[in-house]
């Protein structure tokens, strides 16, 4: 068995003289479920585009499931699926009509490809969608779909770029499952987003930020590595708590999360927030993105 389903060393890409992706370095362990986080324009897409085959880097190397991401992008194609956040069905035709022909792509023929498209249908249950056109469908049932059409050949590893940006979150949470359920029958999976609370889902994940790589780790690791502590206070009118405490007490930063008010702080310092009603938290992934972009940018903290 492989070490690693991907591996990267420096790979970089360029657009003229535009840097979209600057040194990417990371390692995807076979049956992970891999995150790249980041917002829009951050290099996640490119990233991904890469590693399919689809772009040649400018410069650094690459292998996915063995493969030179420069030199065999033909043979990395053959193993790979890839679902985009466009979603690509055709809407004119049905969703077994969209199964039959990926499925006639992807090189399944007779008995074998009718089986594994009615398998798909079960598996995403679509049955009672069967013969309705993918035009009606509501986005959570495209996006079923869309997944089934890239996992036909049952490829061992699965790109899936932004797969829930259109989706409600009672679908985000059902596609999370199903993610789950190929990953635990060892189908590698790599994901990007811009949604942070799905970095809960991944095992290990990388944030970007304008191309650049700003962390990279687990979950726990990544809220881990923040000593600094994180505190909570509920306030009716946050804005004007968040200026009195700027002004008056040793915060590394103050920043307003829904109807409260979160504090980074050195633990030496707790004792200023005597006069306040408040709460030591675990960070959120918002805060922990947040946390390591203030870092990159020069500043304290969140």
């Amino acid at each position: 068995m492989m070490e690693y389903a991907i591996e990267t060393r420096d790979l970089t890409c360029k657009f003229g003289n535009f840097t979209a992706v600057d040194k990417l370095n990371i390692r995807v362990a076979p049956g992970q479920i891999y995150g790249f986080l980041g917002s829009n324009g951050s290099g996640k897409s490119t990233s991904i585009r890469m590693l399919c085959g689809l772009l040649k880097p400018a410069a650094g190397s690459g292998t996915v499931l063995g493969y030179d991401v420069e030199t065999q992008a033909e043979k990395i194609k053959e193993h790979i699926g890839y679902m985009s956040q466009k979603f690509s069905l055709y809407l004119d035709l049905t969703v077994f009509e969209n199964l039959d022909f990926y499925a006639g792509m992807y090189g399944l023929r007779g008995a074998e490809k009718l089986a594994r498209v009615n398998e798909m249908i079960a598996e995403m249950q679509l049955e009672n969608k069967r013969d309705a056109l993918s035009a009606t469908l509501s986005g959570g049932l495209k996006q079923r779909l869309a997944l089934a059409c890239a996992i036909l050949h049952k490829p061992r590893l699965l790109f899936l770029d932004e797969p829930t940006s259109a989706v409600d979150p009672i679908s985000r949470r059902s596609f999370w499952q199903i993610i789950h359920g190929l990953a635990l029958g060892g189908t590698t999976m790599v994901v990007t987003t811009h949604f942070m609370e799905e970095a809960e889902h991944c095992d290990e994940m990388v944030f970007l930020d304008a191309g650049k790589m700003v962390a990279q780790g687990s979950p726990k690791a990544l809220k881990d590595s923040i000593k600094e502590v994180l505190v909570s206070i509920a306030s009716d009118d946050s804005i004007k708590l968040r200026d009195e405490i700027r002004r008056s007490l040793p915060v590394l930063d103050a920043y307003i999360f829904g109807r409260e008010l979160r504090l980074l702080m050195r633990r030496e310092d707790l004792g200023a927030l005597a006069g306040y009603a408040y709460n030591v938290i675990e960070p959120s992934m918002e805060d922990v993105f947040s946390y390591y972009l203030d870092k990159r940018k020069g500043g304290g903290g969140v």
